[in-house]
């Protein structure tokens, strides 16, 4: 069977409105500061049954304490662990951040993780070393994880496709750009917009870009892919989402 679960990257409305039309949800919220445990208890809480929660990874994993990202998060680290956060060191304290993000998916009870990295974090020998001990060490819990890399990654689709076989990853694609490196089960789709930048989150998709990457998700099924999540992440992803599940279900897709 193939299975299609459609969302957003965060809630652009109301949750109530947002539950009555989607049952999938990106949260953004804990890439830039993660939620206290209760606060997490009450949005799993105030969710339908069978509403499932994705999660996507605190920046302290990937991002340096010098990134913008940071600065917007209000977050300040000091002293000697400025260097131990980000670039998935196989640091205490990138461990510890990690292990902080899987209370949340366990809270939120989340199947999918997703650890999206700067296009700062280049293919470099450094960085291949650090990520592979990252990942061989950190505790997933059955947890499947997608790993979103960006810039210089994407002209090496081979390197991906080896990196996510030995580390057991998803790697995150914006399918209307390039098909996974690596076909699994599971297939994760962040949509960002077209242009000529990787990201536009001012685009408007048309019908003809809808029509399009239902196409794309077809093409996926001879590969043994079995269950694709699409999470749109642009201004009018509500609108743009919802037309895409109607699109689905007017053509028979569950």
């Amino acid at each position: 069977m193939f299975e299609v679960k459609v969302g957003c990257c965060g809630f652009p409305v109301a949750r109530e409105k947002y539950f009555a039309d989607f049952d999938l949800v990106e949260i953004q919220s804990t890439f830039y500061k993660l939620p206290r445990a209760n606060t997490v208890q009450r949005w799993r809480s105030e969710a339908p049954l069978g509403f499932e929660y994705a999660v996507k990874a605190w920046q302290a994993i990937t991002h340096r304490p010098s990134s913008p990202t940071w600065r917007r998060s209000g977050l300040k680290v000091k002293g000697k662990s400025v260097k131990q956060y980000g670039s998935l060191k196989p640091t205490e304290e990138n461990f510890k951040a990690w292990r902080l993000t899987l209370d949340v998916c366990r809270g939120l009870e989340a199947q999918t993780c997703i650890v999206q990295c700067p296009p700062s974090f280049e293919p470099s020998s450094e960085n291949l070393a650090n990520l592979a001990a990252f990942f061989k060490k950190i505790d997933r819990d059955k947890l499947l994880i997608g790993w979103e890399p960006r810039g210089s990654w994407n002209q090496q689709p081979d390197l991906i496709s080896r990196l996510c076989r030995e580390l057991d990853l998803v790697h995150v694609v914006d399918i209307l750009r390039m098909y996974p490196a690596l076909e699994r089960p599971t297939a994760y789709i962040r949509l960002h917009g077209l242009g000529r930048r990787e990201q536009n989150y001012g685009y408007r998709y048309s019908d003809s870009d809808l029509a399009l990457l239902s196409q794309r998700l077809s093409d996926l099924k001879p590969e043994g892919v079995k269950r694709v999540y699409i999470l749109f992440n642009n201004v009018s992803m509500f609108d743009d989402a919802l037309r895409f599940k109607r699109l689905l279900m007017k053509s028979g897709v569950p």
